[in-house]
């Protein structure tokens, strides 16, 4: 026998099953073939919120959350962080290697001559109500960028959907900068293809009656760092709707605004907003040590700390922290960040929330960041969705060519009635009803 097998006896039947162990995990189809007779459907897994299962298989992102590593294609995150722009990172993440200076070159140019909307999607972003949130106006703009661009559908077609790659990470801080300005009311800023990346994006979101717009340096690079942390994170919230919605063959501009509107919620996208709402209701740190005990009683969430995959310390907070005293340099002290460094101080010596491995994470001081930079809350999950769809993009691309994978079907267990007879709408006793 094996000793890559896990040993199975099924004490309904008596029967034992040897299942192959490969990479650590075994396939929930392996135990299909568990029945306590020929009309039993088989033995089925049962895993709310995936906590332990693998969807996939993935080169893209290694994630080792015991130890706190986070490397893109075997590249530790620190010295990306470091040493590359994002578009270098991007180029990475969708195809495997870091480019040559030539290669950077081309890849550079591509995506600067894909920055530009057509007028009729500007005018469709024109449409929203002055104060409509950014990150909806995003989403919808991106999903109506499949009218635009129909022939996105062929997947299949390598050519295409390199196409279709620049064209979502060329236009997403367009669609970004112009939802920012509409909710100002300023009028929109066409790209700077002289500009690179995040000071082309700065640009378009605050350029006013200059002749050029000239980003600050460190901020520029703040933004390009904080891009580079967000960019991909393994199989998320969002990345698993990507490729589950991907996986109907949708077009890329649909899963990509069905992966955005997952980030847009307070527990994934929108937690460093959170913080910033946390940090504003603590108010000042006599407070700190009042709320913390809430916090402890279940009256409130410590938000910033914590994750689903981190158990010791999120690598991107450490770098992040890092980055906000550089912009602090510039911008003045955000009056939050006293705050925010006695709450993490007390976090981190309380046994309550070293017990439970409660750690900062990358949402911790990226508001803060973001706000010292000009931002307002509403545009945090905003920021968020420009990297992370070079993620998104490597992840779809990688299910459409694996010949594993097949449309995304969970299975359920039925918890209902069964065999019900209808009665007469007159016979039938009123019974309350809850959402």
């Amino acid at each position: 026998m094996s000793s890559s097998t896990l040993t199975v006896t099924d004490n309904r039947t008596g029967k034992t099953y040897d299942v192959p162990i490969e990479d650590g995990t075994v396939r929930a189809m392996d135990f299909r073939q568990m029945k306590t007779g020929t009309d039993d459907f088989g033995l089925m897994l049962y895993d709310p919120a995936f906590m332990n299962t693998a969807s996939c298989r993935s080169s893209i992102t290694y994630i080792d959350g015991d130890r706190g590593i986070l490397e893109y294609r075997g590249y530790p995150i620190e010295q990306l962080a470091e040493n590359c722009t994002f578009l270098e990172v991007a180029y990475l993440i969708l195809f495997g290697e870091l480019p040559t200076q030539t290669q950077l070159d081309h890849w550079v140019y591509e995506i600067t001559h894909h920055t530009m909307l057509h007028e009729t999607t500007k005018k469709f972003m024109e449409s929203f109500r002055y104060g409509s949130h950014p990150m909806t106006m995003l989403i919808s703009t991106v999903a109506a960028l499949s009218t635009v661009y129909p022939c996105a559908t062929n997947v299949h077609d390598p050519a295409s959907r390199l196409l279709q790659i620049k064209r979502l990470i060329a236009k997403m801080p367009s669609i970004a900068a112009m939802s920012y300005r509409h909710s100002l009311g300023f009028p929109y800023v066409y790209p700077d293809n002289e500009l690179s990346y995040t000071e082309n994006f700065m640009n378009m979101l605050w350029k006013m009656v200059e002749p050029k717009y000239a980003a600050n340096p460190v901020l520029a690079r703040a933004l390009e760092v904080l891009f580079i942390l967000h960019a991909d994170h393994e199989q998320n919230c969002g990345s698993s709707v990507m490729r589950a919605v991907g996986s109907s063959l949708a077009s890329p501009y649909l899963a990509i605004a069905s992966a955005a509107s997952a980030l847009s919620g307070p527990l994934h996208g929108g937690a460093n907003e959170e913080v910033i709402r946390m940090l504003d209701e603590i108010d000042s740190k006599a407070d700190i040590p009042a709320y913390v005990e809430s916090v402890k009683r279940g009256k409130r969430k410590l938000m910033g700390f914590g994750h689903r995959v981190y158990k010791n310390f999120d690598p991107r907070a450490t770098l992040i922290k890092k980055i906000a005293e550089q912009v602090f340099g510039v911008t003045g002290q955000n009056p939050k960040l006293e705050i925010a460094l006695e709450l993490e101080r007390i976090a981190l010596q309380d046994d309550y929330f070293i017990s439970r491995k409660l750690y900062p994470n990358v949402d911790f001081y990226s508001g803060l960041i973001y706000q010292a930079i000009g931002f307002k809350p509403e545009m945090f999950t905003v920021l968020f969705a420009i990297p992370r769809t070079v993620g998104w993009l490597a992840q779809w691309q990688e299910m459409i060519v694996d010949p594993a994978q097949k449309i995304a079907r969970p299975r359920q267990i039925y918890t209902g009635s069964r065999q019900r007879q209808v009665v007469p709408i007159a016979e039938r006793d009123a019974v309350e009803v809850t959402a």
